[in-house]
C-alpha cells in the first residue's frame, strides 16, 4: 500500500497544501513547529477519523487541529493498494464518516463497514490494521523515540512486552500478577480469611441458622391474611355503596336546588297572574264605570225627549188653544169694531190672553234649548270621561298583553327547564351506573334503596353505611394489630431472607468474577505459550536479523527470558540486559522490532512511517539505518519526517533515489 497524495485545504496550521509522494523514501523536512507533526496527526485523522474525546489529554485532537476562524475543516488523500486499485478519501473533519471514491471517481463509501462508534472502517476493511495497530507498528511518533537515560528502562519493557506478547504496552507477566492480585483481594479463595468470598460465606451460615427459626410464624400470617382480605372486600363493597350513595344524593341535591330555582319562576308567574287579575279588575270597573255613564247619558237623553214630547204636545195645545183664541179676538174684536165700537185698550184687552200664551209658549221653547244644550254638555263632558277611560283600558290590555306573554315564555323555560332537569338526572345516574357496574350490582341496589329515595331519607341510609363502614374498619384495624404483632416476628425473616438473597447474588457474581478472571489467565497463559512458541521465536530471529544489519554485526542476536526481559549478545559473545545498552542503541532496537512486525500486520505493505525517529543515532547509525531501510524494506513506502538535513546529505553521500518535500 503507498500514499500517492496529499491535499489539505484546512487543518491545524495548514492550509491549501498539496502533497506528492513516491513508492521509495520520502524526506517530510521542516523546521521545528512547521507542521510536520500536524501532517503526520492528518496521515492517521484521515484514515481512521479525528476523536471529540480528550481521552486524558488536555484538549481532543478535533480542537487541536481545527482552523482558527475558519468553517472549512477537510482534506483528501489518495492512496493505491498492493493490487494496483487507487482510491481517494475526503474527509470533512466536522463530519463522522468520510466519502470513498475508486480510481473511476465513483462513490463507494457503502461498500465498507460502519461501526456505531468510529464511523467507516474502510481502510480496516483494506488492510486489517486498526489505528492501535497503525500507531503501534507503522508510525514511529516522536515522543517515542526522544528518552533521556532515565526513561531507556520504560522502553526496554516496551521492547519486552513488544517481543513477549504482540503489544508494546502489555507485559504478560504484570498482567498475570495483577490478575492474581484482583482475584486474591477483590474474590479470595477457600484458602484465604477476610476476603469477599470469605465474608460472604460466613454471613450466609449465620443467617440460615435464624431463618430456620422464623418460618414457623408463615401459616399464622396465611390465616390472618385471608381474614385481611375479607374484611378489605367487605370495606371496599361499603365504601363503593357510601360513594353512590354520596352521589346520588348531590344528584337529588342538585336536582332539588334546580327544581326550587323552578318554584322560584312559579312564584314569579303567579305573582304575574296575580298582576293579570288585578288589571282586569281594574279593566272591568272602567268598563261598567263606562256604562254607567252611557246609562247617564241615556236616562237623560229619554226624560229630554219625555219633556220634549210633553212640550211638543202642549206646544200643540197651545198653538190650538191661541188659534182658537185668536181667531174668537179676531172676531170679538171685528164685533167690537163695527158693532160695539169701543176703544182700542179694549180692543188690546182681547189680545192680552194670547199674547200671555205666545210669551209662555216662547219660554218654554228657551228653557227646552237650555236644557237640551245642557243635556249636550254634561253628554259631551261624559264622552271625553268615556274616551279616558278607554284610553285607560287600552293601556290595562297592552300590560296584561305583555305580561300574558312573558307567562307564556315562562311556563315554556319551565317546561323546558323541567324537562332538561329530568333527563340530566337521568344522564347521571347512568353515569353513575356504568362507573358502579363492575363494583356493585346497581340497578338491584337502586331498587332496594328506592323507597329511600322517593322519601327523600337518603341521609340516614348514609349514615347507617357509614356506621357499618366504621364497623369493619374497627375491625380490619384490629387484624392489622394481629398482622403487625406477626409481622414484627417475620420482619426480620424477610429482611434477613433479602439479605440472604442479595448475599447469594454476591457470590454468584463472585464466582463468576473468579471463572472470569480464571478464564483470562488461561486464556492468557495459552496465548503466551503460543506466542512464545510460535511467533515470538520468529519476531526475535528478525530482530536479530535486523540489528546485526543495523549495528554493523556488533550485536546479532536478541532474545527474552521471563527473569531479565530482554537480553542482547554482544560482539563478545556475552549475553547482557538491554538495560546497559546506549539509548541510540536502544532506539535502533525499538525500531527493528517494530520493522521485524511490519509484514505480519496486513496483506499489505504497509507504509513505513517515522517521525522525527533518529534523534538519537549518531551519523554512523543513521547511515546503517538508512541503507536497512532501501535494500530491506523495498516492498514498503518509507517515509521520514526530520528537522535535520543529515538523512539528505547520508542518502545523496550513498547515490540513493529519494523524494524531498519541504514544509
Amino acid at each position: 500500500m503507498k500514499i500517492k497524495n496529499i491535499k489539505i485545504n484546512n487543518y491545524g496550521n495548514l492550509e491549501n497544501k498539496e502533497i506528492n509522494l513516491k513508492n521509495n523514501i520520502n524526506i517530510i523536512y521542516g523546521k521545528n513547529e512547521s507542521g510536520k507533526s500536524t501532517l503526520l496527526n492528518y496521515i492517521k485523522n484521515i484514515f481512521y477519523g479525528i476523536s471529540k474525546n480528550k481521552n486524558g489529554k488536555n484538549i481532543s485532537d478535533y480542537e487541536k487541529y481545527k482552523p482558527w476562524g475558519k468553517t472549512d475543516y477537510s482534506g483528501k488523500l489518495k492512496y493505491q493498494l498492493d493490487n494496483g486499485e487507487e482510491f481517494e478519501v475526503f474527509r470533512d473533519f466536522n463530519k463522522k464518516n468520510p466519502k470513498i471514491f475508486n480510481s473511476y471517481f465513483e462513490e463507494v463509501s457503502k461498500d465498507f463497514n460502519v461501526v456505531k462508534k468510529d464511523g467507516l472502517q474502510f481502510f480496516f476493511d483494506q488492510t486489517s490494521v486498526d489505528e492501535d495497530m497503525f500507531l503501534s507498528t507503522v508510525v514511529s511518533m516522536q515522543e517515542e523515540v526522544k528518552l533521556g537515560k532515565q526513561e531507556q528502562g520504560v522502553l526496554i519493557q516496551k521492547l519486552a512486552n513488544l517481543a513477549g506478547s504482540g503489544d508494546d504496552n502489555v507485559s504478560y507477566k504484570k498482567v498475570i500478577d495483577k490478575l492474581n492480585k484482583i482475584q486474591i483481594e477483590e474474590v479470595g479463595s477457600d484458602r484465604t480469611q477476610d476476603r469477599p468470598i470469605n465474608i460472604i460465606k460466613e454471613k450466609m451460615k449465620k443467617i440460615e441458622f435464624v431463618l430456620k427459626e422464623l418460618r414457623g410464624y408463615q401459616n399464622d400470617k396465611h390465616s390472618i391474611e385471608e381474614n385481611k382480605e375479607t374484611y378489605l372486600k367487605k370495606i371496599e363493597q361499603t365504601e363503593n355503596e357510601l360513594r353512590l350513595l354520596k352521589e346520588i344524593n348531590i344528584i337529588l341535591l342538585r336536582k332539588q336546588n334546580e327544581e326550587n330555582k323552578i318554584n322560584i319562576k312559579n312564584n314569579y308567574k303567579n305573582e304575574k297572574n296575580k298582576k293579570i287579575n288585578e288589571l282586569n279588575i281594574q279593566k272591568n270597573n272602567l268598563i261598567n264605570r263606562i256604562n254607567e255613564n252611557k246609562l247617564k247619558n241615556n236616562n237623560k237623553k229619554i226624560n229630554f225627549e219625555k219633556n220634549k214630547n210633553k212640550l211638543n204636545k202642549k206646544t200643540k195645545k197651545y198653538i190650538i188653544f191661541f188659534i182658537i183664541l185668536l181667531i174668537l179676538n179676531i172676531i170679538f174684536f171685528i164685533i167690537n169694531k163695527k158693532i160695539i165700537k169701543n176703544n182700542l185698550f179694549d180692543i188690546l184687552k182681547y189680545f192680552l190672553i194670547p199674547t200671555y200664551l205666545i210669551i209662555i209658549f216662547i219660554l218654554e221653547k228657551i228653557n227646552n234649548k237650555k236644557v237640551k244644550n245642557k243635556i249636550n254638555l254634561e253628554n259631551e263632558i261624559i264622552n271625553k270621561e268615556n274616551e279616558k277611560i278607554n284610553n285607560e283600558i287600552n293601556l290595562i290590555n297592552k300590560q296584561i298583553e305583555l305580561l300574558q306573554e312573558e307567562l307564556n315564555k315562562e311556563e315554556i323555560e319551565i317546561e323546558k327547564e323541567q324537562i332538561e332537569i329530568d333527563n340530566n338526572i337521568e344522564i347521571e345516574l347512568s353515569k353513575l351506573k356504568e362507573e358502579f357496574k363492575y363494583k356493585l350490582n346497581v340497578n338491584e341496589y337502586l331498587e332496594k334503596i328506592e323507597n329511600y329515595i322517593e322519601d327523600n331519607n337518603i341521609v340516614n341510609l348514609i349514615n347507617n353505611i357509614q356506621e357499618k363502614l366504621n364497623k369493619n374498619k374497627l375491625e380490619l384495624q384490629s387484624i392489622k394489630i394481629k398482622e403487625e404483632n406477626i409481622n414484627s416476628k417475620l420482619e426480620e425473616m424477610i429482611n434477613l431472607q433479602e439479605e440472604y438473597n442479595a448475599l447469594q447474588e454476591e457470590l454468584l457474581d463472585l464466582e463468576k468474577r473468579n471463572n472470569v478472571i480464571n478464564l483470562a489467565k488461561e486464556l492468557l497463559n495459552k496465548a503466551y505459550i503460543n506466542m512464545k512458541n510460535n511467533v515470538t521465536p520468529k519476531f526475535t530471529e528478525n530482530l536479530s536479523n535486523n540489528i546485526a544489519k543495523i549495528s554493523e554485526e556488533k550485536y546479532t542476536k536478541v532474545g527474552i527470558n521471563e527473569e531479565n526481559g530482554l537480553i542482547v549478545e554482544n560482539e563478545y559473545g556475552e549475553y547482557i540486559s538491554a538495560e546497559l545498552l546506549s539509548t541510540g542503541t536502544i532506539d535502533q532496537l525499538y525500531l527493528s522490532l517494530r520493522l521485524s512486525m511490519i509484514d505480519d500486520l496486513s496483506n499489505e505493505k504497509m507504509p513505513i512511517i517515522l517521525d522525527e525517529a533518529f534523534a538519537y543515532y549518531d551519523d554512523n547509525r543513521l547511515e546503517n539505518i538508512i541503507k536497512f531501510l532501501y535494500n530491506n524494506m523495498k516492498d514498503h513506502q518509507v517515509i521520514i519526517f526530520t528537522c535535520t538535513r543529515r538523512e539528505q546529505e547520508i542518502l545523496n553521500k550513498l547515490d540513493i533515489e529519494y523524494n524531498l518535500v519541504e514544509i
